[in-house]
């Protein structure tokens, strides 16, 4: 299995790529759709928002009124957290109730409008960003979603900005031609890397590099940076540090406490994108099971 985050600003056209997934035979976990879910009519959800923002949220239905209870949640830094702190759990929880149910052998996409503002990049395998320019994406938003023209440029400019995208973006498809382009890189995307990576990481195998970063920024520090937090994201306390190491390439040394530590850590490295290559000089060298980003992880038994 891997966990594909799906991200792109408001416009972007994410959904054309989350069909085409999902078409391709993608476990989708949609986060709008959870969190619509966690306070429909009769959930507890939509129950603690009611206690905590009054009946005036309910439509005439007993749905939740959304813009009623936007009028109510983000008048304050104290509101908003308040709002936060009923629906993260509840979208959080079910979230982890659907990556239970997910084949071993899925490929886990999941399409989450705020992930690099949320700073969850460094928890999956591979983050995709779909892009388009400023001036695309208004003329998207109010001509085919009928947006007014200041909300939508105020929706665009309150998410993270292109620089901040391209730092966590294994894979950049630009969306600024047709849905019908945007389609055929998607779909190439997935036959081409995602599938092979899945299998690679199942069956425990690194990677032979034969993909290209589709768009995706190859300075080799913007890389070497991103490959370093996933690493560290996924060996977690279980390692003393986590840096870029000196050889050519991205290049990863995992410090460990004894060669007993890094033994533990071959699985968990392993389900993460990164199996065991073999081993040398005392150290444990592990690869990528991404065809399309080539890496070397060592794991290194410290002092």
């Amino acid at each position: 299995m891997i966990r594909v985050g799906l991200t792109g600003g408001i416009g972007a056209g994410k959904s054309t790529v989350a069909r085409v997934f999902a078409d391709r035979g993608a476990y989708l976990i949609d986060a709008d759709v959870i969190a619509r879910e966690v306070v429909a009519p009769g959930t507890d959800g939509l129950a603690q928002l009611v206690a905590e923002f009054g009946d005036d949220i309910l439509d005439a239905d007993g749905a939740l009124d959304r813009p009623a209870l936007a009028a109510r949640a983000f008048v304050d830094e104290d509101s908003r957290k308040r709002l936060n702190g009923i629906t993260h759990p509840l979208v959080g929880a079910r979230t982890w109730e659907l990556l239970q149910a997910a084949p071993d052998d899925a490929v886990v996409v999941q399409d989450i409008p705020l992930l690099v503002e949320g700073g969850m990049a460094a928890w999956f395998h591979l983050v995709v960003i779909v892009h388009a320019d400023i001036g695309t994406r208004l003329a998207r938003l109010t001509e085919q979603r009928g947006m007014d023209r200041d909300d939508a440029l105020a929706r665009i400019r309150s998410q993270a900005d292109d620089e901040q995208r391209r730092a966590v973006a294994d894979v950049w498809l630009d969306n600024s031609g047709s849905a019908e382009d945007l389609a055929v890189a998607a779909a190439s995307l997935w036959d081409d890397r995602l599938v092979p990576f899945e299998a690679h990481v199942r069956a425990r195998t690194v990677a032979t590099p034969s993909v290209p970063s589709v768009g995706a920024d190859t300075d080799a520090d913007t890389v070497a940076t991103r490959v370093v937090n996933r690493v560290r994201a996924v060996v977690g306390d279980a390692a003393r540090g986590v840096e870029r190491g000196p050889g050519a390439g991205v290049e990863v040394v995992v410090t460990v406490a004894d060669a007993a530590a890094g033994e533990a850590l071959t699985d968990t490295l392993a389900d993460g994108g990164f199996p065991r290559a073999g081993s040398q000089g005392g150290e444990q060298v592990h690869g990528s099971a991404d065809p399309g980003r080539p890496a070397t992880v060592r794991v290194v038994p410290g002092a």
